[in-house]
């Protein structure tokens, strides 16, 4: 059994976790911290780390960057391991989280989807043989009329992947209207649309001469990214200190 602390519990994805843990007989949400108290759980709530009585295996952290020193200092003094699903993060944040784990091991990832994971060892694979073929490389994400950063950071996760395997030659490209010249051979495009109640479509192009590949995932619901949390949290309770993320969950199945 993983007795979890869920950080951001009464958010959507902190309900949509709470209700998967409640048929999951692995997993336990011993307590939750959150500032807004709409929902009732079933578990304690607090507004602070600092008054948690209960001692869990797990931190999963679906929230927001505010506070983040905060939790890192609780999980180092209780040596609770770490999973980091926040997005938005400073270069600060980053270098919180990277010296925190040198004292507990933390899975941090842009997107908890197994499948957007998948898709990601995909897409390294393509850029590694079409990059170096001539193709250019266009990333296309779609999401709701309410999400307020563009370009979505699976979108970036995608992108930093592919450049990555190419040795980090490649510039992000997010709009084309200001300058009017062709397209450089290093770049990636990343093109964002808000529409609708879209959950999350995101589209690799690998744009070739008289040729085109197609690399997509769709997310038709939010439970798929807690699933992949509720994964994360089993791999995450027993490791070594250090920084993990999704791949290691894969490739440990």
């Amino acid at each position: 059994m993983v007795r979890i602390i869920l950080r951001g519990c009464n958010g959507r994805m902190g309900q949509e976790i709470t209700r998967l843990c409640k048929s999951d007989g692995e997993i336990e949400i011993i307590a939750g911290t959150d500032l807004s108290s709409r929902f009732e759980n079933p578990y304690p709530v607090y507004d602070s780390f600092l008054k948690i009585e209960e001692k869990g295996d797990v931190v999963v952290d679906f929230s927001s960057p505010a506070g983040l020193k905060e939790m890192l200092d609780y999980c180092i003094s209780t040596k609770t391991p770490l999973v980091l699903c926040t997005t938005g993060l400073s270069e600060e944040d980053i270098s919180l989280v990277k010296k925190a784990s040198e004292n507990i091991a933390i899975l941090r990832s842009a997107n908890m989807s197994m499948g957007i994971n998948t898709m990601i060892k995909l897409i390294k694979e393509a850029a590694k043989m079409l990059g170096e073929s001539g193709f250019d490389i266009e990333i296309v994400e779609k999401h709701h009329n309410q999400k307020v950063d563009a370009p979505s950071g699976t979108a970036l996760l995608l992108a930093d992947s592919m450049n990555e395997v190419l040795g980090g030659e490649y510039d992000y490209v997010y709009d084309r209207s200001a300058v009017r010249e062709k397209r450089n051979e290093k770049e990636i495009g990343i093109s964002a649309v808000r529409g609708g109640s879209i959950v999350g479509d995101h589209e690799v192009i690998f744009a070739g001469l008289d040729e085109v590949i197609e690399i997509k995932h769709i997310a038709y619901s939010r439970a798929i990214l807690a699933k992949g949390a509720i994964s994360a949290a089993k791999f995450i309770k027993e490791r070594e200190p250090g920084l993990y993320n999704m791949q290691d969950v894969l490739a440990s199945n």
